[in-house]
């Protein structure tokens, strides 16, 4: 009998589910999802992370520390465009837009992924 996904309560002693871990981004994801938020929309750098959280149904939490560094490598390959404006509770916030080029890096990396994905798959079912 395994009981690794249950743990005491510290409160009344009793059993109760251990919360499932963040699983990790696979290496050169992050920046093909920013890329993806901001497809079809304008957002601000809290914005997008709250989009991949809730299209995800909070399995994909970026944080500031992998957010931040990601949009800035997209600014400088020329991928996003920024510029400053008010947020929703009426503070100074950065909003990020794909460029042409974004678009075209979107499509690419898009493509490259589903590449990948198909062939883990297939290595999955082969045994």
């Amino acid at each position: 009998m395994t009981t690794a996904a249950i743990l005491p309560s510290s409160i009344d002693g009793s059993l109760v589910p251990r919360p499932l871990s963040t699983p990790e981004l696979l290496p050169g994801t992050l920046d093909l999802l920013i890329l993806r938020a901001l497809r079809d929309q304008t957002l601000h750098g809290y914005a997008i992370a709250q989009r991949l959280r809730e299209v995800s149904k909070d399995v994909l939490q970026v944080g500031e520390s992998s957010l931040y560094p990601a949009l800035q490598r997209l600014l400088l390959d020329g991928y996003v465009k920024a510029e400053w404006g008010k947020s929703e509770n009426n503070r100074r916030a950065r909003y990020y837009t794909l460029t042409p080029a974004g678009r075209k890096q979107l499509t690419q990396e898009q493509e490259d992924f589903e590449r990948m994905i198909g062939a883990i798959h297939a290595v999955l079912r082969f045994a």
